[in-house]
């Protein structure tokens, strides 16, 4: 596929993959250069504090030295106390972060960031041998306009989609399709267990967050069996990108480069992982991965910003056709308990064969922003009793207490980012207003898309269930597990 103006727009992108300033609403944003990345090691600051170890290879996050004042120590305090993670014994030979990247909201000097991979964004757009794919996460459509200073909670799915295609993106699609999917597996799923009376090893936990699936296998590995095996949306998406996308649009997989754009940093270690590259492996080319690059909310800004694409002004576009829409159930997904309650919605139909009453579409029990909920869920042939995590050190007592029997769950939904995916590691930075007003607002917008939704439940999305027709068969299905399911 030819790209118009492609002289130009290669010169620009060009100039974006080695650019190290970020200009937004009229002032220069500084941020760490790219050059010079370095690890830390944990050195004793004036007053007794410590920055941060952050490996070199670490796949998500990086520390630039030079940016670091390491008597501040704010990043030590955060991932210590409020992530749990600094301080706790790992099994040798792993690294003690789970990149979450909520250390790089601490950081006020602005040392700790996001590995930045927006450059090879920029470099396979401008290559005319590439069809760039996009897959944008509910989370962001909310939080990008606050890095052109609108309001946060401002839905810019639109001017997203259009500032893309103006960027040269050959195809934008919406994760919230494969979120609808992920529920349609991990609904049947839950169900299975339930039937299966694996009630004797309770709850099923979830799986889509990459850093509470990381933090359960550092500490908790004993709970790894109770994880759903459903792939996380960005990576169902992947697989279906390089398989059944392709094959309809007639595009030659391997000249595909699909980008995700998602709020989280743990995304760029989980595209890496073994198990990934499902559809290479369906094409006998394993090296061929699902996702090829994971970028953040901010990186997103920095690649339109530094390619010189006005997002203010950018006119709103749709969704490609295929792949490109999803029901209210998987926009809520970037919200905390939003996954626990898209998956009771599904679960409610596939138990009962008829949709769910109406307070289904409106779960109090499971929203809000405590960091521990409970509800006790009447699904009609029978009743559930689920939790909802958001912030991974409160997981902890959770599981502690699961361990002990002091609780009993049939489903645990954990994010491991304050609010869930709304509060990602890789969001924009609060600026003005408090970070839980920020989130709340977020999380209001997201409410708010879905409540104006025709389609609320996955399984009623027709291309859900033209996906199922056409190639997946059914969830739990042969070509289902292979490609949509992996084994934590």
């Amino acid at each position: 596929m030819k790209k118009e103006n492609q002289s130009t727009r290669r010169e620009f992108l060009k100039a974006a993959a080695f650019g190290a300033g970020l200009l937004i609403g009229g002032e220069q944003i500084a941020f760490a250069q790219r050059r010079g990345v370095d690890a830390g090691q944990g050195r004793q600051g004036r007053q007794g504090r410590r920055a941060l170890s952050i490996a070199s290879d670490n796949p998500s996050i990086q520390l630039q030295r030079s940016l670091c004042r390491r008597e501040c120590g704010r990043c030590v305090e955060l991932c210590r106390d409020t992530t749990t993670v600094y301080g706790q014994s790992v099994p040798p030979g792993e690294d003690a972060c789970v990149y979450c990247g909520q250390c790089t909201f601490s950081c006020r000097y602005n040392a700790i960031t996001e590995k930045y991979h927006y450059p090879a964004t920029a470099r396979a757009i401008a290559d005319p041998d590439k069809i760039v794919i996009a897959s944008t996460a509910p989370a962001i459509r909310v939080a990008l306009g606050e890095m052109y200073r609108l309001a946060p909670g401002t839905n810019v799915e639109g001017k997203i989609v259009g500032a893309l295609k103006k960027l040269g993106v050959d195809h934008v699609i919406d994760t919230t399709f494969a979120a609808d999917l992920t529920i349609m597996e991990e609904a049947s799923e839950l169900l299975q267990r339930l039937e299966k009376n694996d009630a004797k090893n309770p709850p099923m936990f979830t799986s889509c967050c990459p850093a509470w699936v990381r933090f359960a296998r550092l500490f908790y590995p004993g709970v790894l069996p109770n994880l759903s095996t459903a792939k996380s949306p960005v990576m169902m998406q992947g697989a279906l990108v390089k398989t059944w996308f392709a094959q309809k649009t007639g595009i030659n997989p391997e000249k595909i480069v699909h980008v995700a754009l998602t709020p989280c940093t743990a995304k760029k270690a989980e595209i890496l992982l073994p198990g990934m590259n499902a559809a290479g492996v369906s094409h006998g080319k394993p090296g061929m991965r699902d996702v090829d690059i994971a970028l953040t909310c901010r990186e997103l800004a920095h690649l339109l910003n530094e390619s010189k694409v006005d997002f203010a002004r950018s006119q709103d576009a749709p969704y490609n056709s295929l792949m490109g829409a999803g029901s209210g159930a998987g926009m809520i997904f970037g919200n905390t308990g939003g996954v626990a309650e898209a998956a009771l919605r599904t679960a409610y139909k596939l138990l009962n064969g008829k949709n769910p009453p109406a307070e289904f579409l409106d779960l109090q029990p499971v929203r809000g922003m405590d960091s521990v909920r409970q509800a006790s869920v009447d699904l009609g042939k029978r009743r559930l009793s689920v939790a909802v995590v958001h912030g991974i050190g409160k997981a902890r007592p959770v599981i502690e207490s699961i361990r002990g029997g002091a609780r009993k769950f049939d489903f645990v939904e954990v994010m491991a980012c304050p609010g869930g995916c709304i509060g990602g590691g890789g969001q924009p930075p609060n600026s003005g207003m408090s970070a839980a007003r920020v989130k709340q607002l977020r999380l209001d917008a997201l409410y708010k898309r879905d409540a104006g939704q025709e389609i609320r439940l996955s399984c009623d999305n027709p291309q859900i269930k033209a996906i199922y027709g056409e190639f997946l068969d059914k969830p739990l299905g042969e070509r289902s597990k292979r490609l949509l399911h992996i084994a934590i």
